[in-house]
């Protein structure tokens, strides 16, 4: 073999090496999947509740009162929490990711990634390196949010939202990141571990309870607008059924798992059918078609999946495309006040 060819090939080799070690790095060392744990958010980006805290003292403030603060100090401590991460192998609570995932919120301490906190704001609004800065940029450091240029406020809100801020407008991306972990998406932590299959989540009810989460529209912790609670309601029960969907989708048992996913799916569906009996919508219709076109049952992931991106893609344009205005008829599916969750 001539000089040049070996050289040519010593270079490929050296270049496949490169390639072949950067991919591993990528893959040992992305923040979402760091050490074989996955995250919700990427610890890399996280801030942590002190970062909002800055500006919404109040909220933070009823915030570390509620199950989703305390879950940071609660949780590894719990006689339940413990037995499940027994029966699955988990050794540190908070240090695997089955438990990393929904119950805490993880960010980079000493470049090392370290739970900091539970269930925080970043948990459904995304993590905020990119946009809190831009989020709490008033116009000016003697310029308040109730004395802000009205265009500048507008171009805050679209920057933030394109630095990756899911601002409480965009109801679907929102509420999506409750279901995310309100629906369990492992089959292992209920079949083995046996962890509930789930909450009994409502979105209304949950959200109401305790941080409701409604400064976008007054400082003080009052109810959701009535409006704003129709599109709660329905956009939630559209969640719902695409959650369950996905779980079924996953399932590989015929246990208790796949039952649980089954059910809520079932459930779904029915509730649906019944608020589209009282809401005009070609959404709601279109949701309420495609649910009925799949069959609930194991081995049958394309087909779930398939439905579950059509019941996405109709549950984001109906978030988009409606006020609640015109959604009178669901006011009779709304919870009551007294039936609202302390969260």
């Amino acid at each position: 073999m001539n000089s040049s060819k070996q050289i040519s090939q010593i270079r490929v080799s050296f270049c496949e090496h490169k390639i072949s070690s950067l991919l591993l790095l990528l893959f040992l060392f992305s923040p979402l999947t760091f050490a074989n744990q996955e995250f919700h958010l990427d610890p890399s980006k996280v801030k942590g509740p002190d970062a909002c805290g800055e500006c919404h003292k109040d909220t933070i403030a009823l915030w570390k009162e509620t199950k989703h603060s305390s879950t940071f100090s609660k949780l590894p401590r719990s006689e339940k929490g413990r037995e499940i991460a027994d029966k699955i192998g988990i050794k540190r609570i908070k240090s695997e990711s089955e438990c990393l995932s929904c119950h805490f919120t993880s960010a980079m301490v000493e470049e090392k990634i370290k739970p900091v906190a539970g269930i925080t704001c970043e948990s459904c609004h995304g993590d905020g390196q990119d946009w809190i800065d831009v989020h709490s940029d008033f116009g000016g450091k003697e310029v308040k949010a109730e004395n802000e240029d009205p265009a500048h406020k507008k171009e805050r809100y679209a920057k933030s939202e394109s630095a990756g801020m899911l601002r409480p407008g965009n109801l679907y991306a929102v509420a999506n990141n409750c279901y995310g972990c309100h629906t369990v998406p492992k089959e292992q932590l209920v079949n083995v571990g046996g962890h509930a299959a789930g909450s009994k989540f409502e979105l209304v009810r949950w959200s109401q309870g305790g941080v409701r989460h409604n400064v976008w529209y007054t400082k003080d912790n009052t109810e959701a607008a009535l409006e704003r609670r129709r599109m709660m309601f329905i956009v939630g029960q559209m969640l719902d059924l695409e959650h369950g969907m996905r779980g079924l989708a996953i399932a590989k048992e015929k246990a208790a798992y796949a039952k649980a996913m089954a059910k809520r799916t079932r459930s779904a569906q029915l509730r649906l059918q019944k608020i589209a009996e009282t809401v005009e919508s070609s959404e709601l219709t279109g949701i309420v078609e495609t649910a009925g076109s799949v069959k609930l049952k194991l081995n049958n992931e394309d087909e779930l999946l398939a439905a579950a991106e059509s019941i996405s893609t109709y549950a984001k344009q109906f978030a988009a495309n409606h006020d609640g205005k015109q959604f009178a008829g669901v006011d009779s599916f709304l919870p009551s006040a007294d039936k609202y969750k302390k969260n």
